[in-house]
């Protein structure tokens, strides 16, 4: 039912249409060493689009698909977070989440809390934390983030393949060209300081 459905709001590498695929079909993205299981229902996002959230993005802690930082979402951060929205099922939300969470799949947590109050936090992992960030069309728009913000964080500079990925989902979803894309990417705590904005401009090619 159009009621289930809601807006899953990626702001990290999940920006890049073929590596958000692996979460809902499964498989193993370019450049990354984890294999994802996919979810229970594996068809494609309704919709999609672009969007910004208030707010900003920071890289913390060690991936484990990537090494180096992850992104986290802080809305109390500066500026506008660019971002990209796709509509799913809240049973596909769910498996994507537990996916994130490194949790089996199966699982369909209530999600009232957040829907309600606008963060929900789900236990003390590193996407833990379901945020709503807005409502499209009827719908309302999650995603999930770290309990702490970047000023409690343990930033952390990310990967060369990582912040690759992300510039391929930010030129796909926003049709930024890499200097617009280096710029916005090295001024983020943990990538400030060990990436320079022609450091990424060359990475993007």
């Amino acid at each position: 039912m159009d009621d289930d459905l809601l807006w899953y709001v990626a702001y990290g590498s999940n920006l890049f249409r073929e590596r958000f695929a692996c979460y809902l079909a499964g498989g193993r993205p370019r450049g990354g060493a984890r294999h994802y299981t996919g979810c229970r229902d594996p068809r494609p996002a309704r919709a999609e689009r672009p969007v910004t959230l208030p707010g900003g993005i920071y890289f913390a802690l060690t991936s484990l698909t990537w090494g180096g930082g992850m992104a986290f979402y802080d809305s109390e951060l500066p500026g506008r977070a660019a971002a990209r929205a796709y509509l799913l099922t809240r049973q596909q939300f769910c498996d994507v989440m537990s996916q994130e969470m490194r949790r089996e799949v199966g699982e369909d947590p209530d999600l009232g809390e957040a829907l309600a109050t606008g963060r929900q936090r789900l236990g003390p992992g590193r996407y833990e934390t379901v945020v709503r960030v807005g409502e499209e069309g009827g719908h309302p728009m999650l995603t999930f983030t770290s309990p702490d913000g970047a000023g409690r964080a343990e930033l952390n500079a990310p990967t060369a393949p990582y912040l690759a990925m992300l510039g391929g989902g930010l030129r796909e979803a926003h049709g930024w060209e890499p200097r617009r894309t280096a710029a916005y990417l090295a001024g983020r705590p943990g990538a400030h300081g060990a990436w320079t904005e022609a450091g990424i401009v060359t990475l993007l090619g």
